[in-house]
């Protein structure tokens, strides 16, 4: 299949840039995989939608404060993002500017109180980054580090939280699983008392997930890896799920791509942990997920062809038609899709 294949028209002002006062009063599509009917809805509306006996799995990554604000030894400000930890007190990171931030450059953050020595440059460009502290590195993270939002938000974010998950408990990503951004502990109460099981995966979500689809083919795409784990309570609630007749209903394509990494030919899972590349895009058969919550995503991006494989692609073009149409909010902050 062509990138081409998936594009559509999105008017750059319907790009949400900041979160609504309330997490669940955001807008949700429904939209039927087998018909392609769409119907109108908002995300409270969820605790109508699922049944009891139903299985929610979410992400409960937590994004870590890796966007750095610092100077160069020599002078000149620098900015460092974290992508991934290599141990040893090592960071894989994208650097601003990159042309200064040549091995052997040294950084200092928060008036000394977090020191840096770029060590490498790794494949792609990105930089390795060398810190040295007083403490626990977390700790002088939450200090220092502000969230890093995706390029295509412009708005600086008030409360940090609002770009966290209200489950979220795993520090360790560079991006927020979007879609569990709509629940309430109110909502997850409600949903508990109606039956809905729920739990949780954990995928630390990294830059990659922003990266564009170059190749024209989209089968010639190289995905990035992500590390996940699936504890054996989550293996236990999902087999136990499927066995009764209930759904599994993946909050976000971070649960959909951890479970359909590993799980088994018959849609049972096993407890497990380890990296996933997976690529779905149409032609793909699904083994355990029945349900996804997601947003709307960007044009001949990868998550897009992963909604595509589930529910068709011209469903899925179609429905995003409408919701233009309709002036729903896009990505990160923007409103939510159920797909069934």
């Amino acid at each position: 299949m062509k990138k081409s294949d998936f594009y559509f028209e999105l008017p750059p002002e319907l790009i949400a840039q900041t979160p609504l006062e309330r997490r669940d009063a955001s807008r949700l599509m429904c939209l039927d995989r087998v018909s392609g009917e769409v119907t109108h809805r908002v995300f409270t509306d969820l605790a109508e939608l699922l049944r009891p006996g139903d299985c929610l799995v979410m992400n409960d990554s937590r994004v870590l404060p890796a966007r750095l604000l610092g100077t160069r030894e020599t002078g000149g400000a620098v900015e460092v993002l974290l992508l991934r930890d290599l141990g040893g007190g090592e960071w894989e990171c994208l650097t601003r500017p990159g042309r200064k931030t040549r091995p052997g450059t040294r950084l200092s953050f928060g008036d000394g109180e977090l020191r840096a020595e770029v060590i490498s440059v790794a494949e792609g460009g990105n930089r390795v980054v060398r810190f040295s502290y007083e403490g626990i590195f977390l700790e002088v993270l939450e200090r220092l580090g502000k969230m890093p939002l995706p390029p295509y938000i412009k708005e600086e974010l008030r409360d940090s939280e609002r770009y966290q998950t209200v489950y979220s408990r795993e520090l360790g990503s560079a991006a927020a699983p979007t879609a569990g951004l709509h629940f309430t502990k109110e909502l997850l109460a409600k949903l508990a008392d109606r039956g809905v099981c729920e739990c949780f995966i954990t995928l630390h979500v990294g830059l990659g997930t922003f990266r564009p689809v170059k190749e024209e083919e989209i089968e010639d795409h190289d995905m990035h890896s992500e590390f996940c784990i699936i504890p054996e309570e989550t293996a236990r609630v999902i087999n136990e799920t499927r066995a009764a007749g209930g759904r599994v209903v993946c909050v976000g394509t971070t649960s959909c791509r951890t479970l359909e990494s590993f799980a088994n030919e018959d849609g049972t899972v096993d407890a497990q942990s380890g990296w996933t590349n997976i690529f779905i895009y149409p032609g793909y058969r699904f083994k355990c997920m029945d349900a996804l919550i997601t947003n709307f995503h960007l044009p001949e991006s990868t998550l897009v062809m992963l909604v595509s494989a589930f529910a068709g692609r011209e469903h899925v073009l179609s429905a995003y038609a409408e919701a233009v149409r309709e002036r729903y909010r896009f990505f990160s902050f923007g409103d939510a899709m159920f797909i069934s």
